[in-house]
C-alpha cells in the first residue's frame, strides 16, 4: 500500500522534500508511528512524524532552514517542528530512568540507532511500523501490520514497563481501533501504577478515549482487565452496583455506564470541546448510585437522588484528570440534571420550568444529549424513540435557549437608569430580577423596566 496515497498534496510534498534534501546530506528520513499505523488503516494521518537517521539536529537544521520555517524549541531532545505543514522530526532517541516518576528520565538523540532499535523503544507493535517515503519500503520489525490486520494489542517489548501511561494509551487504542489485548500486555500492565503520572498526561489520553473511542466500553473493559480500576475509585465502585431489572436488564451500574458510552459515541457531533462535555457527563452520570442504592420492602433497587449525590463524586474523579474551572461548571450540572429531561416531559412541565433548566446546564442540547445515551444504553431494551428529547429540544428552540442559558435581561445599567447608586445591593435586585425573569414575569426589556421600577418602588 502507497502510505502517501493518505496524507493530502501539500503536506505530500513537504515530507518529499525533507527526505530529499536529508538524504542529500547522508540521512535517512522515515514516516513512523501513528501517521503509518493510520494510513495503513485508510485513516487520512493529521500529524505527521518522521524520525530522521544518520545525522546530528544541527545539520538537519542547516539542510532544512533553507526551505521551511523551523521551530526549534524541543532540539534540546532532538526535536524540530516544521511550521505549517503538522509535521514533526525527530533524532530517535536513547531513554534511560534516572527515579520514579515520569518525568525521571534522561533523554539523548542517537542519530547511530537502526530504525529496528528505536521502534524497539515504542509502545505497542501497530506503532513501530515505517515507511521510507521516497521509496515506499515499509519496515515493520516486530510484525505490526500482522497485529494491526489481526486487531491484536500487543506490547513491544520490555521496555514497556518503563512508562506507565502506556496504559492509558492502551485503554484509547483498543477503544478506537476495537482490538483485542494480547495477554501477555495485560500481564505486564497489571504491574504498572498511575501514581507517578502527572494529571495533564492522564487527561490527555481521557480525552482521546472520548472523543476518538468507537468502542469505548472496549476500552474501559481492558482498564478493568488491567485492574488499574482501583486508581480510579470512581469507577470502580459502579462494578457489582446492582440495578432494577426492570429499568436496566443489561446488568450493574458499569455495564450500564459502558452502554451509554457507547450510544455517546455513536451519536457524536464532531465539535471536540461539545463532544468532550456530554462524553465526560455520560461517563459520570450515575456515579452516586453506589452510594444510594438499596433494596426496598417490595425487593426492588432504587437509588434516591443518586443524579444529586453523584455530583461531588464526579468532581474527585475530574480532579484528577484536569484543574481547568470549566470543566467543572459545564460538565457537573449535566450529571445534577441528567434525569430532568424524562421528568419534564412527563409532567408536561411549562416554559417557567424549562428555562430554569437551561439556567442551570447551560446548554439543554448537552443535557438532550446525555439523556439520549442514558435511555439508548439498556440492551436488550431497544426504546421505540426518544420524544422527551424531541419534547424539550422543541420547547427550547422556540425559547431561543436550546444552546444557552437564558440571557439576563435587566442589567446594571437599567438600575443606574432609575438613579440607583451602584453597590453590594446591585447584584441582590438583579438576581431577583433574573429569577423573577425565569419564572415568566416579563419577557422582553420594555417590560423589564417596568416591572423594575414596581420593584424599587416596592422596596422605597
Amino acid at each position: 500500500m502507497d502510505i502517501l496515497q493518505q496524507i493530502p498534496p501539500r503536506q505530500k510534498a513537504a515530507i518529499r522534500l525533507v527526505a530529499n534534501e536529508l538524504q542529500a546530506v547522508g540521512g535517512r528520513a522515515l514516516l513512523v508511528g501513528g501517521c503509518v499505523r493510520d494510513a495503513l488503516l485508510e485513516i487520512p494521518p493529521k500529524d505527521i512524524d518522521m524520525e530522521v537517521y544518520g545525522l546530528a539536529v544541527d545539520e538537519v537544521e542547516a539542510a532544512l532552514q533553507p526551505h521551511f520555517r523551523l521551530d526549534s524549541v524541543g532540539r534540546a531532545f532532538g526535536v524540530i517542528i516544521l511550521k505549517g505543514h503538522a509535521i514533526d522530526l525527530a533524532l530517535p532517541r536513547r531513554e534511560s530512568r534516572t527515579g520514579p516518576k515520569h518525568s525521571d528520565f534522561k533523554v539523548e538523540g542517537d542519530p547511530t540507532m537502526s530504525p529496528r532499535e528505536a521502534a524497539s523503544r515504542r509502545d505497542f507493535t501497530i506503532n513501530t511500523i515505517s515507511c521510507d517515503p521516497l521509496t515506499g519500503e515499509i519496515l515493520d520489525p516486530f510484525s505490526g501490520a500482522a497485529d494491526l490486520k489481526a486487531k491484536r494489542l500487543r506490547h513491544v517489548s520490555a521496555a514497556f514497563s518503563e512508562d506507565a501511561l502506556r496504559v492509558l494509551r492502551g485503554m484509547q487504542f483498543v477503544a478506537r481501533f476495537e482490538l483485542k489485548p494480547d495477554p501477555a500486555t495485560v500481564k505486564l500492565c497489571r504491574h504498572l501504577s498511575p501514581a507517578d503520572l502527572p494529571a495533564e498526561r492522564l487527561w490527555e489520553e481521557w480525552k482521546k478515549l472520548l472523543l476518538k473511542g468507537i468502542s469505548i466500553s472496549a476500552g474501559l473493559e481492558f482498564l478493568k482487565d488491567c485492574q488499574w480500576l482501583p486508581h480510579f475509585p470512581e469507577l470502580e465502585a459502579l462494578v457489582g452496583c446492582e440495578q432494577d431489572p426492570k429499568w436496566h436488564p443489561e446488568g450493574d451500574v458499569w455495564a450500564h455506564t459502558l452502554h451509554c458510552l457507547d450510544a455517546f459515541a455513536a451519536h457524536r457531533i464532531g465539535d471536540d470541546w461539545e463532544d468532550l462535555v456530554v462524553g465526560l457527563a455520560v461517563l459520570c452520570h450515575d456515579f452516586g448510585k453506589p452510594q444510594t442504592s438499596y433494596t426496598d420492602q417490595a425487593g426492588r433497587i432504587r437509588s434516591p437522588r443518586h443524579d444529586v449525590e453523584g455530583v461531588p463524586v464526579a468532581r474527585r474523579f475530574l480532579e484528577r484528570l484536569t484543574r481547568q474551572k470549566k470543566i467543572f461548571t459545564e460538565v457537573l450540572p449535566l450529571v445534577e440534571q441528567h434525569m430532568r429531561p424524562l421528568a419534564l416531559y412527563r409532567d408536561g412541565a411549562g416554559d417557567t420550568a424549562v428555562r430554569r433548566l437551561a439556567a442551570r446546564v447551560k446548554r439543554v442540547d448537552r443535557l438532550i444529549r446525555v439523556a439520549h445515551a442514558d435511555k439508548f444504553g439498556r440492551p436488550p431494551i431497544q426504546p421505540d424513540g426518544f420524544p422527551e428529547g424531541e419534547w424539550l429540544l422543541n420547547k427550547t428552540k422556540a425559547l431561543a435557549i436550546q444552546d444557552n442559558a437564558p440571557k439576563p435581561i435587566l442589567l446594571g445599567r437599567h438600575l443606574i437608569e432609575l438613579d440607583i447608586k451602584p453597590g453590594p445591593h446591585f447584584s441582590k435586585i438583579l438576581d431577583r430580577a433574573y429569577e423573577d425573569q425565569l419564572n415568566g414575569a416579563f419577557h422582553n426589556e420594555h417590560d423589564g423596566r417596568l416591572y423594575l421600577k414596581q420593584l424599587v418602588d416596592e422596596a422605597l
